[in-house]
């Protein structure tokens, strides 16, 4: 894989991605549907999985491709694919809180090497650069990268004190019984994959995961977080979250800043 090639391409195809959302969203009521797991799908689900699933396949075509809105593409087991979440936060999207993104990532031997996130409401864009390195982008978002400014984890957060987000629209009892474990100075709530990127920036310092999850919900996050010096790691035993899983469903997880005391289970 061609780093260089690979991070302008999804970077060009989220960006286009995120307006053709943009236009829907800002738009007049559109069609909610459920798909056979109940979760929502739109119309913006659908434009954006295709604009970004031609790109991908145009641009690379030997390299696997896995997305959330086609089904024919789970049964998969390849060592190395890109992944795609083409509207993470359908429920936000719906609701119009903005906390929404376009998720593109590339997974080598079961490692997310390289991801985009873009929440085209929020008006961010993160990414990891052909080194590996982590970057937010300062728009306005054009042709060409503008201005960029390296991103990292809080190299020194205090374990009395921490930042902590968690999920806005699947916040439970277990989660919140979870971070009573920690010193916490303050608490967030976000939409989509932004969980990991607000950890990836020091915005945030720990955001524990316990509930089901999807890869594609999390690879492109993951992958800035890594870039950023964070770390993702299995709840039940702290082991590193792994991709290309049969079903490719993940266990519960948390994503954090390696400065964070990680609380023993139980």
């Amino acid at each position: 894989m061609q780093f260089d090639e690979l991070i302008a391409v999804m970077r060009r195809l989220a960006l286009e991605a995120g307006d053709r959302i943009m236009q829907i969203y800002d738009g007049p009521d559109f069609e909610v549907r459920a798909k056979s797991d109940d979760s929502p799908v739109t119309e913006a689900d659908e434009a954006a999985d295709a604009l970004i699933s031609a790109g991908l396949r145009a641009a690379f075509p030997d390299v696997a491709l896995v997305t959330e809105e086609q089904a024919d593409t789970h049964g998969q087991r390849p060592r190395s694919f890109l992944i795609v979440d083409p509207l993470d936060g359908t429920k936000e999207f719906v609701q119009r809180r903005g906390d929404f993104t376009v998720n593109i990532a590339y997974v080598q031997d079961g490692t997310p090497v390289r991801g985009i996130v873009y929440a085209p409401a929020r008006k961010r864009l993160f990414y990891t650069l052909a080194d590996g390195r982590s970057v937010e982008e300062i728009g306005p978002f054009g042709d060409r990268p503008g201005e960029v400014r390296p991103i990292g984890v809080n190299a020194t957060p205090d374990n009395r004190a921490l930042m902590v987000v968690a999920s806005k629209s699947h916040r439970d009892q277990a989660t919140d019984d979870y971070i009573a474990q920690y010193g916490v100075r303050d608490m967030t709530s976000a939409g989509s994959s932004l969980k990991f990127c607000l950890v990836a920036t020091g915005e945030a310092d720990l955001y524990p995961r316990l509930g089901r999850t999807m890869e594609w919900d999390t690879a492109a996050g993951d992958a800035v977080l890594r870039g950023a010096g964070g770390q993702v790691v299995r709840f039940d035993d702290h082991a590193t979250l792994g991709y290309g899983k049969a079903g490719f469903e993940n266990p519960f997880f948390i994503a954090y800043a390696p400065g964070v005391l990680l609380h023993p289970l139980g």
